[in-house]
């Protein structure tokens, strides 16, 4: 069993990689699918994985592996955990805005597309529903996960 221990780790690192890694295309999958970017995008229900509308959130997905037997998917967008799990913002306020058809359109403080003297929102907070992408996507994949770690285990007992 000795003779094995270096190839089950070598095999086993690369598995839980592996492993990280289909997890991350299977979240980047479920945001895409079904959705609509741009003029048209409309947000997902809450509890289904968020719909993409600029692509930022899957731009930011990275998988690494910090250490033998540990590795990470990841996402450095600012809003990524609380489409995951929810939450509150607390908003400052102080964004301009104007009405059409009974909603609120709100316009830049500055730039070219500022409009000055416009009503500015009060302070508010916003409640997100969670979104999951992460946790659904660990879940479907972890069968297959699972499963090719025992098929490479049973090659390498084999080989020996």
């Amino acid at each position: 069993l000795r003779g094995l221990r270096k190839d089950a780790a070598r095999i086993a690192n690369a598995i839980v990689f592996d492993g990280a890694d289909m997890i991350r295309a299977e979240a980047y999958i479920s945001i895409s699918t079904g959705s609509i970017s741009g003029k048209n995008h409309v947000a997902s229900r809450p509890g289904t994985p968020p719909n993409r509308a600029s692509g930022f959130l899957q731009a930011q997905f990275e998988t690494d592996n910090p250490r033998p037997l540990l590795a990470r998917f990841t996402s450095s967008a600012p809003y990524a955990a609380i489409h995951e799990f929810g939450g509150v913002i607390n908003h400052p306020g102080g964004t301009p805005y104007f009405m059409r058809d009974g909603l609120a359109v709100f316009v830049s403080k500055q730039g070219p597309g500022a409009h000055h003297g416009l009503p500015l929102t009060k302070p508010h907070t916003i409640t997100m529903p969670a979104r999951p992408y992460v946790r659904p996507a660990r879940d479907k994949m972890a069968p297959a996960i699972r499963k090719k770690f025992v098929e490479s285990m049973n090659r390498l007992v084999r080989s020996k």
